[in-house]
């Protein structure tokens, strides 16, 4: 159906024909190719959530690519959002899901100004949880905040764990060679992006401008995506928050079907077992899970159960060496982490998107690098800096969500310069705009970048770590 076709947003029959307080309490109706969808307005924002993207991926549809989601008549309400993806919660974790976990979790969300008209950009965000835990629905997530600056956020589920990354040789004998395997947690993504390709201009969204954001896990999704193959066309510009130098561990298939085979055993299911893959699908979900999240999904190779992500060819391919070559979708990029990331100052996080920024840059790839390493007043210690995944709230602008009445004006402060340098870059490729601080655009010579500095100021300066850096990647 052409894009034309795709009405904007429409609301509730006319006051002319219902009395005035049912049409009051009528919220805003959007047309998308499965359906109606009518959500609700709050604070002059609209949104809609938990609207299906792709079938619920259970029964025989576990471990298969995603499938089209069946059309329905009349009005789907979707004014709550949808269970995230099967999982053992995470006690500790940083964004607390706001649903049960369930396997039937392919769902997205979407914010946009109430009174806005057509064409806004699109901001897309891909939450991070190393891949076995995180979900859309954590109150820091909510794209309400950015909506308000004249975007289209939209956030969306996808596979984790065993149910996104697995492979089985009863798998690769079903799927024959036509179908991605193995990787569905990338298949969901690459079918959200499609999604909204075909349906953001029915919340006034412009689908020729969307940007992807993704956090961790979600930053490494990002990395995915800018070498997929099948990602090509769905996005404009791509921001990479704490997501690793793109480096892919060299992995193959086979490798991964051991694995899996590896988790079936433990379950009783025999390798030559002609049912093993109905039994495998048979497992109530709890049983997949197996109770691995962050905490427990470290395992020794020689008794792994579960791998992650790997190359399969098809949607996921070697990012580090297509970086290398310049062989990624060429579209500006915003690109840092935390100053006290995982690894700390020469690790994965901070060396790693320093290197890929230069990388990028080298192959005349738009980048703005960034290191933020502002800590809310509430939590400031002596000498500490900022952890992983503590640039979120600042960047959705939901510092008043995360912190509640701690939040000091200067940490509110902070999340408004770098909500609108976001929204700037989601809007033009290019995260500078009237009263912000000038940032820099990228370049390995110069080395420049934007530290969200722990003063509470955005900060143009050349990398004071880079020569550290440099150091330890020549010892290494």
């Amino acid at each position: 159906m052409p894009y034309s076709r795709f009405l904007a947003v429409l609301f509730a029959t006319s006051t002319l024909v219902l009395p005035p307080a049912l049409a009051a309490a009528a919220g805003p109706l959007a047309t998308i190719d499965s359906g109606k969808v009518e959500g609700k307005v709050d604070g002059g924002i609209a949104s809609w959530k938990g609207i299906p993207f792709a079938a619920p991926p259970v029964g025989a549809l576990r471990w298969r690519a995603p499938q089209a989601v069946a059309l329905w008549s009349g009005v789907r309400q979707a004014t709550a959002y949808a269970p995230d993806c099967m999982q053992l919660p995470f006690p500790s974790d940083a964004a607390p899901l706001g649903t049960q976990p369930d396997e039937d979790c392919l769902y997205l969300n979407v914010w946009k100004p109430a009174d806005a008209g057509a064409r806004l950009p699109v901001l897309v965000w891909i939450y991070g949880g190393g891949f076995v835990n995180g979900g859309s629905s954590p109150p820091t997530y909510s794209g309400a905040e950015l909506a308000k600056q004249g975007v289209v956020v939209i956030s969306f589920n996808y596979r984790i764990g065993r149910f996104g990354f697995f492979a089985h040789p009863q798998l690769t004998r079903e799927a024959g060679a036509g179908e991605p395997l193995g990787n569905y947690g990338f298949m969901d993504q690459v079918a959200a992006l499609q999604w909204i390709k075909r349906n953001a201009a029915a919340f006034g969204g412009d689908p020729a401008n969307v940007t992807i954001t993704g956090e961790s896990a979600g930053g490494m999704s990002v990395n995915a995506l800018l070498t997929s193959p099948m990602s090509a066309g769905l996005f404009a510009k791509a921001v990479v928050m704490s997501g690793g130098d793109g480096g892919t561990a060299p992995t193959s298939l086979a490798d991964v079907e051991k694995i899996g085979q590896a988790f079936a055993t433990g379950k009783g299911i025999a390798h030559d077992d002609p049912q093993a893959l109905d039994k495998l699908r048979a497992l109530p979900a709890e049983q997949v899970v197996d109770g691995m999240n962050l905490a427990t999904f470290r395992q020794p190779a020689a008794a792994a159960t579960y791998h992650g992500p790997f190359v399969d060819g098809k949607v996921a391919i070697d990012s580090g060496a297509a970086f290398g070559a310049g062989r990624m979708h060429r579209v500006p990029v915003m690109i840092g982490a935390t100053s006290a990331d995982i690894g700390g100052n020469t690790g994965y996080m901070v060396a790693g998107a320093r290197s890929l920024a230069a990388t990028l840059a080298d192959h005349g790839v738009p980048v703005y690098a960034y290191r933020f390493s502002y800590v809310a007043d509430s939590i400031a210690k002596p000498g500490a800096g900022a952890g992983h995944a503590t640039d979120i709230p600042y960047f959705f602008d939901t510092v008043a969500v995360k912190y509640g009445a701690a939040a000091s004006a200067r940490d509110v402060a902070m999340g408004k310069a770098m909500a609108t340098y976001m929204v700037n870059f989601a809007k033009r490729g290019d995260p500078n705009g009237a009263g912000l601080p000038a940032w820099p655009r990228y370049a390995r010579s110069t080395d420049q970048l934007m530290d969200f500095a722990a003063g509470g100021k955005p900060v143009a300066l050349k990398d004071p770590w880079g020569t550290e850096i440099d150091a330890a990647q020549k010892a290494r």
